[in-house]
Formats: structure tokens, sequence, C-alpha cells
């Protein structure tokens, strides 16, 4: 699969590359991350090769992602309009102002209008509300993107880390209100955090909403970089957050990643990420490039085709514990196709009514 082989992004018409250009390391204002010169190559670049989604949001680098982004695509009115540019709010840039961030009214609308000057532009293609203000009713959240979609500043919008219950909830307020829904939802998803797949994922695929994931290398711990080979010799460049997954559980999935790389000719980034890609809802996954090389060698990921055995193998070596009720309507489900499993035995039950409309028993 090219980069230019465009999908839609969820219940819209609005077509997007399979894989979207994060610019969380744009700048070097937080002591790491891109220099402006090799951000605006890895822009070119993959504009280039067909990939037309970006993703930032206003406090990736303290704002200055998004400047980046802006000064180099302003100069070319064509190209911005052919690119999909993704942003956020709900973070604060200005601590001590209360309503520096979060999803109230003022906040959101305060931080569309410094997100348009900063990218130099008068429209964002996905708004995307960064993670749930749990103090601001969503109605009101909901109502605000309302009119910033009428005012032609926002044309689509999105939830990213927020709960699947919350989630549903603003997606059926903006539905019997005629509001616009959200099309997208962002989470983190890898072969090292598949807790979503409990209520997250069900979620989106119900009420129409396109995944994007984040993290798909989990911190570039399944970058193969780390291996069981130089354990304790290679620090993660993300310091803790990334240290406290080196564990026995994280190098037997780079064991399997390897051992899959090797039969295919490729690397275990390549591996991990195409198995993201090819989830179930998965519309298109975020990669971060630090460099331009990193950049080329993840997009070759999209031409991995992973065998049914080797997905097989790594879903049932990361295959997540999945919280209250799924195993309950586990054996729901059962029941309700006229049998379940108690002790190991298959017992034949009266089913508690149709699984679905048209279902006879």
């Amino acid at each position: 699969m090219p980069l230019d082989h465009y999908v839609t992004l969820g219940r819209s018409g609005l077509r997007v590359s399979p894989f979207c250009l994060g610019a969380m390391t744009f700048g070097e204002d937080l002591g790491w991350g891109t220099s402006i010169e090799e951000s605006e190559a890895i822009l070119d670049r993959f504009i280039e090769l067909g990939g037309n989604f970006i993703d930032t949001a206003n406090i990736y680098t303290k704002g200055h992602s998004e400047k980046i982004i802006g000064d180099h695509l302003a100069h070319d009115r064509s190209k911005r309009d052919r690119v999909t540019i993704a942003t956020k709010f709900s973070g604060n840039l200005y601590i001590g102002d209360p309503n520096g961030g979060g999803s109230n009214r003022k906040a959101v609308i305060a931080a569309c209008e410094q997100s348009l000057r900063r990218l130099r532009t008068d429209y964002i293609d996905l708004y995307w509300l960064h993670n749930w203000d749990k103090f601001t009713p969503i109605e009101e959240t909901m109502a605000t993107l309302q009119d910033l979609v009428q005012s032609g500043k926002v044309r689509y919008i999105g939830v990213s880390d927020t709960p699947a219950w919350k989630v549903a909830q603003a997606q059926l307020i903006a539905q019997f209100r005629g509001w616009t829904p959200f099309i997208g939802l962002q989470i983190e998803y890898s072969l090292l955090e598949r807790t979503v797949e409990g209520e997250l994922m069900p979620m989106a695929e119900e009420l129409g909403l396109g995944v994007t994931p984040w993290s798909p290398l989990k911190s570039g711990i399944l970058s193969g970089k780390y291996t069981r080979k130089n354990a304790g010799t290679v620090q993660p460049d993300r310091g803790p957050w990334a240290a406290r997954h080196l564990e026995e559980k994280s190098y037997r999935v780079i064991d399997e990643l390897e051992r899959i790389a090797q039969e295919l000719d490729t690397t275990v980034a390549r591996v991990a990420l195409s198995w993201v890609q090819s989830r179930p809802g998965v519309s298109s996954t975020i990669i971060g490039a630090r460099t331009l090389a990193q950049l080329d060698d993840n997009i070759k990921a999209l031409e991995v085709k992973l065998r049914p055995e080797q997905s097989a193998a790594l879903d049932a070596l990361t295959a997540p514990t999945l919280n209250f009720p799924a195993e309950i309507l586990g054996i729901a489900s059962s029941l309700h196709a006229g049998g379940t499993i108690i002790n190991g035995q298959s017992t034949q039950l009266l089913p508690f009514g149709p699984s679905k409309k048209g279902d006879h028993y």
C-alpha cells in the first residue's frame, strides 16, 4: 500500500493518507526534538511521497510545532490546501491562567484563534479535543465546536484520550441536536497497549469514528533499538517514561517481532507498524520522525504484509485482559446463541433471545 492510498476518516468523506505525520517533535524548545530545517525537510518528504495528513497540537514544543508547519506551508497556498492539518486544544500554554486550557467556551475559542495564527491559515481541517476536561459540561464543548465549524474556522472535529462513555455521550448529543459529530478517535495503540480493545475500539466502530493510533511503537520500545541482548546497556531517549516498559513482556514481543522481521526481510519497527495499521477500525496511524531517515524507514512499513499466522502469533502474545463486563458479555453471547460452556463442558441452554434483528431459533 503506497502512502497515497487514501482512506476516508470515520463516517466522513475526508480522505487521508494511511500514515499521519506526527509533529510532536518539531522544534527543540524542550531540549530535545528536531531542528526547524530538519522538520521542514520531513514535511516536504512526507508530502512528496503522497502523505496529506499532519498532526500537531497547541502545546507541542510550546506552540513551536504549529509555527514550523505554518511558516513552511504558508509559502505555497496550494500545498496548504492539499494537506489535512490536524491540531488540538485543551493543553494550557499559560500556566496560572485558569482559562488558559481546558474545554470551556472561552478556552476553546482562544486556543483556536491562537492555533490559526501560528499555523498561518484561516481554517483548521481537523480539530481534536486533546483530552477530556471533567470540569466542563460536554454540551458546552460540543456547542462551541459547532460554532467554530459554522464559522468556517474548523472543518471537522475529533476526540483524543477520553473515556469511551464520555465520547459516546458527546457523539449522541451532537447527533440529536444536529451538531457536527466527531469523525476521529485518537488513542494510544500498539502491541504493548491493547486495553483500548475493550471499550474504545468497539465504540469507535459503532459510532463511526476513524481510529488514528498514537505511539504505535510504544515510545520507541518497539523500534528495534532495544533488544534482549542489549538490555540494560541502551538507555531510552525518553528516559523513565519509556524505561519502565523495558521488561520481560516487552522483550517477548520484541523477540517475536525480530523473528517475523527476519522472515519478511524487513525491520522490527516496520512489522510493529504494519500490525497496528492492519487492525480493524484503524484509519491512519500517526508516525513520528526526528530525522528524515526515520521517516523514510517507517513509511516502508506500508509495504509490509503480515501473513495470517504471523499476525496470529503477535495477537496471541499480546492479547489484553479486558475489564468487566468483557467476560460476562462473552458468556452472554454464547447464551444468546443457545448454548454455553460450563466447567469445560458444552451445554445447551434456552436462549435469552435473538442476538440481532432477523435471528431465529
